[in-house]
């Protein structure tokens, strides 16, 4: 039983490899950007709009879509309730082990070092000692080197950066997903859905949200949590 349970993981863990693999490659050929340089207002929209895709509120429209795939495909009733179900729980999972870990990693993200090597804070650790308004204003004072497009991200989100909330959404779409689709031979699906993912992970970087580990992090983190998720035992193949 649990051999058929491993088994019918492999496709998901094939697709989540392959898709850390071009992230590694990624991060190794371009380096974190400078957080001060100009930014192109093109550049600026499409990373915003790759990173608010995988981010609270606009992620429930990603979901919606992915939920879409086992209609799609055709699937009968059972088994498209079945795939929301398990989709919903390593959902709730990995937004509770995101929680947690940043409570317990306490990793400054990479826009504090910025703001402490323009002299706004003393340090990166330093500005998680700040109140809500202190962090505020500080983020306000940067706006002078810093272009809007990263400082609107930068006042959203203040706490820690180990993992990355956004690219464990991401990997567990791409494990839960990418494993359905390559089960059914959506190769062109599978193909989308690597680059919206890819593109959410760099989106972070060029914002100033996060470290490449964290993406890295993050990636295996979603990886373990598909773990725990049951597989149906039927006859026939389920998705």
């Amino acid at each position: 039983m649990l051999r058929t349970q491993l088994q019918r993981k492999i496709p998901g863990y094939k697709v989540l490899g392959l898709f850390t693999l071009i992230l590694l490659a990624l991060l190794a050929l371009f380096p974190s950007p400078s957080l001060v340089a100009p930014a192109n207002d093109s550049t600026g929209f499409i990373f915003t709009l790759l990173s608010s895709s995988a981010g609270n509120p606009w992620f429930i429209i990603t979901v919606a879509m992915l939920c879409l795939l086992p209609l799609a495909y055709k699937k009968d009733k059972k088994t498209c309730l079945t795939l929301w179900c398990q989709f919903a729980l390593i959902l709730v999972l990995s937004f509770a082990a995101k929680s947690i870990m940043k409570h317990i990693t306490e990793v400054p993200r990479p826009y504090t070092h910025e703001l402490a090597a323009l002299k706004l804070v003393d340090s990166a650790p330093a500005f998680y000692q700040l109140s809500a308004d202190q962090k505020e204003l500080v983020i306000e004072q940067a706006k002078e080197n810093v272009s809007e497009w990263r400082i609107r991200h930068w006042e959203g989100e203040t706490n820690y950066s180990l993992p990355s909330g956004h690219t464990i959404f991401v990997a567990v779409c791409i494990v839960f997903w990418g494993g359905f689709l390559l089960r059914n031979r959506g190769y062109l699906p599978i193909t989308l859905l690597f680059t919206w993912g890819v593109g959410v992970a760099m989106s972070r970087i060029w914002l100033g949200m996060h470290w490449p580990t964290d993406l890295i992090a993050s990636t295996f983190c979603a990886g373990l949590l598909y773990l725990f998720i049951p597989e149906p035992i039927k006859n026939g193949s389920q998705g």
